[in-house]
């Protein structure tokens, strides 16, 4: 997302940058404070901008200065969501509050960001001295909106609107770049075949005019033409089935590698990446989109270059043979290229609605897929077929909209083709029964002439093909394009982590306007188990998610072991992690699968072990197959309790230094907690522990309790220090024993 846009000169002498001064961010804003639209803003117009550098924050609105603010005045800076808008605050040192900007929900991700450069500016005025010390804050984020052409691009980082035919071809060619010996080998067969096909009509020719208009023939010269005619004949089909087997070879090789590296790659990509896209449309760019290609390469790519030869010797011979009729055949070849020119655009854009809405129907039929227990459970099925219906119709009904406007559009075109052989039919017949012209000179210009119309009455169908490839590779290259926010610096560090944690101011929000986590300070001992307290939707899990790096911070840093946890190498930090979650996921699988999943190489005395350790093991052995019992779709044929104890041996089999527990207990009978509990006492010893738990009691054992309240940490102390305080954690518990005494024994 940029976040420096190029100011036009009036708004450059209006700023007026002293000698050294930089700018540093420049965004627009277009809103004013009734909410009324402001002069749209653009990289070469005026308008209202936003503007920092490290000295002051300046609003220019038309070409003039409207509001600065210097840095050194400024306590906070913070872009806040309100209703279908946001706005830009300062606090200073006296903690006034000003209302900077306001602008619409189009720019709120941009300022957000433009928010925290300039507040990380503020921080390092205050601690260094120079505000110029700061990290310069980019932006990973998709444009919403097109800088061209100002329209949305939903589910795309490209505008299909303003991409340039160049970005396609660069883009298909590094697709085919391993498989280019291939891709010539296939060309030159189809040259053969096209050479094939244009020395036919000269044999025919010769024959007509030499052996059959002339009465002069002879058995020897018709079975010497029919011999020639059929070698070629023969030649031609045995290329033309070798090139064929080559392109169907080539799309599925080429479909088998656009797989592997869209899976690798959705590996790679964070988790706010995967969060903000539907999971039926990762899987159709995973399956749809690369058989889209596939296809392309088979049907269409291998005629593309013999059909294009063919044209170009056809249309030459035609001219060899009599300019007038070609000229005349060609007349409709213009006016065809005109009328499909004119709708190669609305192709484009037509095809990038079925996609999105193809999206929508996969993501629809694997959120009902995945859920099938819980609507079965409530009885929702005809709702749920009801919903997926209305998905299949809208689906259904721009697939129609779309194939009604092709089959009326290909024919309409195909006839205006063959008018221009009709009108070259008329004019050679009249030359033959002049004299003018030979029979085979007219049969070998009609076979030319079905070269020449033929290929293009083929090309009119090729925008439709074209567009669903193009459609399909941007959909593709989304992908693959697409930056990860959490990557290894080149001298990352692996090493054999102690346990040691602090937080150092650390700040986080999943939208960046929105924080969930604010000033988070906290340092914690190697083998200490720390339990995370407080109300749903304070931070909790999102502070797990940092020490897994997951995220990476917006302000702050967290250290392992006096080590940032950036510089750490992720798969060093991850494989000496162990998680228990409240949702535990099974693979669909065996039991020992799915316990091995922390360890691919372990025994199966090794997983046994993991398995008593975690109370799993008795329970096991009673199920049909013991370890080779198929657990089901996530794990749905065994209990709760039961798949919790195989996730905890899963952890235990890891042997990990670091332990997270998110509400590992939750929502289990006695007898089941009490057999994880015990479990968990073994999986926590000597190993740095963080546990969530909304049932305080379960926390008892923690070695310290961190209170979440209002997104920062507002106490620190074991339970009993806690409850001596009366403050936020002695509330909790004590609401939740007088819950516990106005629930009646069931008997």
């Amino acid at each position: 997302m940029n976040l420096h846009y190029a100011l036009d000169k009036p708004l450059l002498e209006a700023l007026a940058l002293d000698h050294g001064e930089e700018l540093w961010y420049c965004i627009p804003v277009d809103l004013d404070f009734d909410n009324k639209s402001k002069k749209a803003c653009t990289a070469y117009t005026s308008g209202t901008w936003l503007a920092v550098t490290p000295l002051r924050l300046v609003i220019l609105s038309d070409t003039k200065v409207s509001a600065t603010f210097y840095l050194k005045d400024c306590k906070k800076i913070k872009c806040e969501h309100q209703v279908n808008s946001g706005i830009l605050t300062i606090t200073d040192w006296q903690d006034n509050q000003i209302c900077a900007a306001r602008f619409s929900m189009r720019h709120i991700i941009r300022v957000a960001y433009v928010a925290r450069g300039a507040q990380a500016m503020i921080d390092a005025l205050k601690t260094t001295g120079d505000a110029s010390s700061a990290e310069h804050v980019t932006s990973h984020e998709y444009e919403r909106y097109c800088e061209k052409c100002g329209r949305a691009m939903p589910g795309t980082s490209k505008c299909p609107y303003c991409e340039g035919k160049s970005d396609i071809f660069v883009k298909f060619s590094k697709l085919c770049g391993e498989y280019i010996g291939r891709l010539l080998l296939i060309s030159i067969l189809m040259v053969v075949a096209a050479v094939i096909n244009l020395v036919t009509p000269m044999v025919q020719r010769s024959f007509i005019d030499n052996a059959l208009a002339s009465g002069n023939g002879t058995w020897a010269e018709l079975w010497r033409f029919i011999f020639l005619y059929f070698g070629l004949f023969l030649l031609g089909l045995l290329t033309t089935c070798y090139r064929y087997w080559l392109c169907v070879k080539l799309g599925a090789d080429l479909s088998m590698s656009m797989r592997r590296k869209l899976y690798y790659k959705i590996q790679t990509l964070s988790l706010s990446f995967i969060n903000k896209r539907k999971p039926g449309e990762l899987m159709n760019r995973v399956s749809g989109d690369t058989s889209q290609i596939r296809r392309f390469i088979e049907e269409i790519f291998g005629e593309m270059v013999a059909v294009m030869l063919t044209m170009v010797v056809a249309l030459v011979m035609m001219l060899i043979i009599s300019w007038k009729m070609t000229l005349m055949a060609s007349v409709f070849i213009v006016v065809v290229f005109i009328i499909a020119r004119s709708f190669w655009h609305r192709i484009r854009i037509i095809y990038h609605k079925q996609w999105l809405k193809a999206d929508d129907l996969s993501s629809s039929l694997q959120d009902i897929l995945s859920g099938m227990r819980v609507v079965k459970s409530f009885g929702k099925e005809q709702r749920e077929t009801e919903r997926f219906t209305r998905k299949a119709k809208d689906f259904a009904m721009i697939n129609k909209r779309n194939e009604t406007f092709w089959a009326i559009f290909y024919p309409i075109l195909t006839f205006l083709l063959g008018i221009g052989t009709y009108i070259a039919v008329y004019f050679g017949g009249l030359d033959v029964l002049d004299g003018k012209m030979t029979v085979g000179q007219l049969v070998q210009f009609m076979t030319y002439s079905g070269y020449l119309f033929g290929p293009l009455s083929w090309m009119t169908y090729l925008p439709r093909a074209i567009m669903q490839m193009v459609t399909s590779l941007n959909r593709i290259y989304d992908v693959l394009d697409e930056e990860p926010s959490i990557i290894n610096k080149e001298n990352s560090k692996e090493f054999t982590i102690d346990g040691a944690f602090t937080f150092e101011n650390v700040s986080f929000g999943y939208q960046t306007y929105e924080p969930v986590l604010e000033n988070i300070n906290l340092t914690v001992k190697p083998g200490e188990m720390i339990g995370l307290v407080g109300a749903s939707g304070t931070g909790k899990s999102t502070l797990i998610n940092l020490i897994m790096r997951l995220y990476d911070v917006d302000q702050g840093r967290i250290t392992i072991d006096g080590v940032d946890i950036r510089d750490i190498r992720t798969e060093c930090l991850h494989s000496q992690i162990g998680v228990v979650l409240q949702e535990t996921f099974l693979f669909s699988g065996s039991i020992l699968a799915n316990i091995r999943f922390a360890k691919q190489d372990a025994t199966l005395a090794e997983v046994i072990q993991a398995a008593k350790a975690a109370n799993a093991h008795d329970f096991i052995c009673k199920t049909p197959d013991g370890y080779n019992t198929y657990v089901g779709e996530h794990g749905y044929n065994l209990s709760g309790g039961e798949r919790q104890r195989i996730a905890i041996a899963r952890a235990i089999l890891g042997n990990p230094r670091l332990l997270i527990l998110d509400e590992a207990t939750s929502a289990l009978d006695t007898e089941s907690e009490f057999l994880i509990q015990q479990a968990l006492e073994r999986l926590v010893k000597g190993r740095t522990t963080f546990a969530i738990a909304h049932r305080l009691s379960t926390l008892r054992g923690a070695d310290r309790l961190v209170v979440i309240d209002k997104h920062t940490i507002a106490e620190v102390g074991t339970h009993n220090e806690l409850l001596e305080k009366k403050g936020i954690y002695y509330g909790l518990v004590t609401a939740q024993l007088k819950m516990a005494e106005k629930i009646p024994p069931r008997h």
